[in-house]
């Protein structure tokens, strides 16, 4: 056994241990992150509301903090780069908390071009690796065909998917993120298991 084995065996086993030490708590963030995926997926815009209230608190703090960097090193190379870039965040921060319907389609927007340019990747890598992963390339063909599909749907749907496309997609990502947590949680309460 080499070093670099015994070193990523002993960092497997501290993770191992660690999981098992706080099942408990990856287990309690399972359940929030199941309730909250399950309200988001029963009231998507509801959800798509609240992820849009957030991204521009997000964005309004991030620019924040950007300018107040900014103007600590202002006598350091690309000052007005950077100035640019925090006003930037803050003002998408403020339209985004003052007109979060219209942040809304705004960000259904970005998610549409995430999901071609993810299906394009996809699609690309899957016919690039077909000869190397046998049998294996079909799914993530697939799952850029889906990309592709979902965008043209969001899209098609606009203005009126913009106030349910996020929200459901979170909901969806929560949903599926939680059970990840509650299968390991329970997978690591025993140490035989960890």
């Amino acid at each position: 056994m080499t070093i670099n084995e015994r070193e990523a065996e002993r960092l497997g086993s501290a993770l191992a241990g660690a999981i098992h030490a706080h099942w408990g708590l990856f287990l309690a963030e399972g359940i929030v992150l199941v309730i909250l995926g399950l309200a988001a997926i029963i009231l998507p815009p509801i959800a798509t509301v609240a992820f849009t209230i957030i991204i521009g608190w997000i964005f309004l703090v991030s620019g924040i903090m950007g300018l107040i960097t900014t103007f600590w090193a202002r006598y350091t190379p690309g000052f007005w780069w950077s100035l640019i870039s925090a006003i930037i965040g803050i003002a998408a921060g403020v339209v985004l908390l003052l007109w979060p319907l219209s942040g809304a389609i705004s960000l259904t927007l970005v998610l549409i071009a995430f999901f071609v340019i993810e299906g394009i990747v996809s699609i690309m890598y899957a016919i690039e690796h077909r000869n190397q992963l046998t049998g294996q390339w079909g799914w993530m063909l697939v799952s850029g065909i889906i990309d592709l599909v979902l965008a043209v749907i969001i899209f098609l749907g606009l203005p009126g998917t913009a106030f349910w496309a996020l929200g459901l997609l979170v909901g969806i990502n929560m949903l599926f993120g939680g059970a990840a947590l509650i299968a390991m949680a329970m997978a690591a309460r025993h140490p035989a298991s960890a």
